[in-house]
């Protein structure tokens, strides 16, 4: 298992150099450039020039692909053309914003999901089993932007009880020392953050949980079902074992596999949609920052941005695998041996 788990790990770098080097080609083939959009600040040549030199853009794409590695390789994100900051520093900032952001989601997919799973396994070809199924179809093909301009509409604009827009309120004085927003309440001993902080994470994670929590229903819900027919079921109904005996040990341990499998693949797809719920509440996160350097062509920001989060997926992916080997240790021998 050791080996099959360093063998496992040594992939790691070399999923990020292929996500490193497709968003390289990506930002490049893009029509227009940095040197465009920065166009309206100079007015003569040899000022363009100058930055394309400083920019490095001067260079055969080639090598400016060397460069870029090599920075990689040192942990060198540069310099952002559009805000003169480190690269390293605005990823730094932003995303703790996200990563807080995506785990509320996920403990809104993960309740809301599991949830009605086991209400509609329970009530199974039931009218409720039924109304769940069809709320998961609706849940997963909802637009993120159109659920969470609905939900700005109802709760913030006609209800008031929440507030649509930033991460806290522009009247608190927050200077973040890990931009960790519940840790940096006990560092700094300032529990008035927790409050609005809360308030303004409740909208952004319910738009992205809800919309994954409907993929979350259906495919933990034919898990379960389909486990439940196994023949170690059947065989132990007909040892008379309790039917919640049976549900807790054997079928939802055996069925924990697939359903740590389905929370982790969308954990992905939670990414995507904090990318757009950000921009759409204004939530300060790297999904906002990476939109933003796309529109300006701000290619290394762009570069290190979209590193961080493939990493992070990358990272809660080999934790599922993880996860999955504790529940189901029969999987070892086939998968890391």
């Amino acid at each position: 298992m050791t080996s099959g788990l360093l063998r496992r790990v040594a992939t790691l770098p070399f999923m990020l150099l292929a996500v490193a080097s497709l968003i390289f080609a990506i930002m490049h083939a893009l029509p227009g450039s940095m040197i465009e959009s920065l166009s309206a600040q100079f007015v003569s040549d040899a000022q363009r020039v100058r930055l394309m030199a400083g920019l490095g853009l001067d260079q055969p794409l080639w090598r400016q692909y060397l460069v870029y590695l090599n920075s990689l390789a040192h942990f060198d994100f540069g310099i952002s053309a559009q805000t003169g900051k480190s690269v390293a520093t605005m990823i730094g900032e932003t995303l703790p914003v996200t990563m807080e952001m995506a785990g509320a989601s996920f403990v809104v997919m993960t309740v809301c999901g599991l949830g009605a799973a086991l209400i509609a396994v329970h009530a199974a070809d039931g009218p409720a089993d039924v109304a769940i199924r069809l709320l998961s179809i609706i849940l997963s093909t909802l637009p993120w932007f159109w659920l969470g301009l609905v939900l700005i509409m109802i709760f913030s604009l006609w209800l008031g009880w929440l507030p649509s827009f930033g991460r806290l309120p522009p009247s608190i004085d927050y200077r973040p020392v890990t931009n960790f927003v519940m840790i940096d309440a006990v560092i700094l001993g300032r529990p008035d953050l927790i409050g609005p902080w809360i308030s303004h994470l409740v909208l952004p994670s319910l738009t992205v949980g809800l919309t994954s929590s409907g993929v979350v229903m259906r495919l933990v819900r034919s898990e379960i079902l389909a486990t439940m027919k196994k023949e170690f079921v059947l065989t132990a109904r007909m040892k008379g074992i309790g039917a919640n005996r049976i549900f807790l040990r054997h079928i939802l341990r055996n069925a924990a596999v697939g359903i740590m499998t389905v929370l982790g693949a969308q954990f992905g797809a939670m990414l995507g949609g904090s990318v757009v719920a950000e921009v759409v509440f204004g939530y300060p996160g790297i999904g906002r920052m990476l939109v933003r350097a796309i529109e300006s062509r701000d290619y290394l920001t762009v570069q290190g941005a979209g590193i961080a989060i493939a990493a992070l997926y990358i990272l809660v992916n080999f934790m599922t695998d993880l996860a999955c080997l504790y529940a189901n240790p029969r999987l070892r021998d086939g998968v890391w041996s």
